[in-house]
C-alpha cells in the first residue's frame, strides 16, 4: 500500500479545542504549529496540505462550531503519514493532545484514497469523516489502524493469503 498505483492518500482530523488559541494553556500547542507544519512539508511523501496565508489552517472554521479545527493533507501512501505521524516529532504534540483537546466521541480522523494529483475540498473531508462515523472503516473512508489499499490493489494480508491459497505449481 505505498501509493505507487496513481492514488495519494487524503487525510482529515478533527479537533475540539479546550480553549480558544489565544489561551496560555494553548501556547505550547500554537508554538509548535509552524515547526511541525514545516517538518511536514519537508516529509518523504508529503504532497500537500490545507493552509491559510498564515501558514496552517487553525484559523478556518467549517464547522458550526468555532472551537473545532480541520487538518486536512495529501499523502503519497500510508507508510509515509503513518511515518510522519508517529515516529517524528510529530509524535510528542499527539501523545499531549489530551492538554489541548477535548476527546470526541466520534472519530476525529478519516483517510480516503485520491487520483494522484488531485486536491481534497473541505467538503469531501466532511462526507468521508461522517461516512467513516455513520458505517465504520470501509474503503471510502478508513482509519490508519483499519486501512484499506488504493483502488485495484491487494492488501499485504489478501496477497499473502491468496499466495498461500495458490496450491501447487507446476514445477512440483
Amino acid at each position: 500500500m505505498d501509493g505507487v498505483s496513481g492514488f495519494h492518500l487524503a487525510q482529515v482530523n478533527v479537533a475540539w479545542l479546550r480553549a480558544p488559541l489565544d489561551a496560555p494553556s494553548m501556547r505550547a500547542f500554537v508554538d509548535g504549529l509552524e515547526p511541525i507544519n514545516a517538518l511536514a512539508d519537508r516529509s518523504a511523501g508529503f504532497v500537500w496540505r490545507l493552509q491559510t496565508e498564515d501558514g496552517d489552517a487553525t484559523a478556518l472554521r467549517v464547522f458550526d462550531d468555532d472551537m473545532l479545527i480541520v487538518n486536512m493533507s495529501v499523502w503519497e501512501s500510508l507508510d509515509a503519514l503513518g511515518a510522519f505521524v508517529f515516529r517524528t516529532e510529530h509524535a510528542d504534540y499527539l501523545r499531549r493532545r489530551s492538554e489541548w483537546f477535548e476527546r470526541l466521541a466520534d472519530a476525529s480522523t478519516a483517510l480516503w484514497w485520491i487520483a494522484a494529483g488531485a486536491t481534497p475540498t473541505i467538503d469531501d473531508a466532511k462526507e468521508r469523516l461522517e461516512l467513516l462515523r455513520a458505517n465504520g472503516p470501509l474503503p471510502e473512508a478508513f482509519t490508519l489502524r483499519d486501512a484499506f489499499p488504493p483502488p485495484g490493489e491487494r492488501s499485504r494480508e489478501e496477497a499473502q493469503a491468496g499466495d498461500d491459497d495458490a496450491g501447487p505449481s507446476e514445477a512440483d
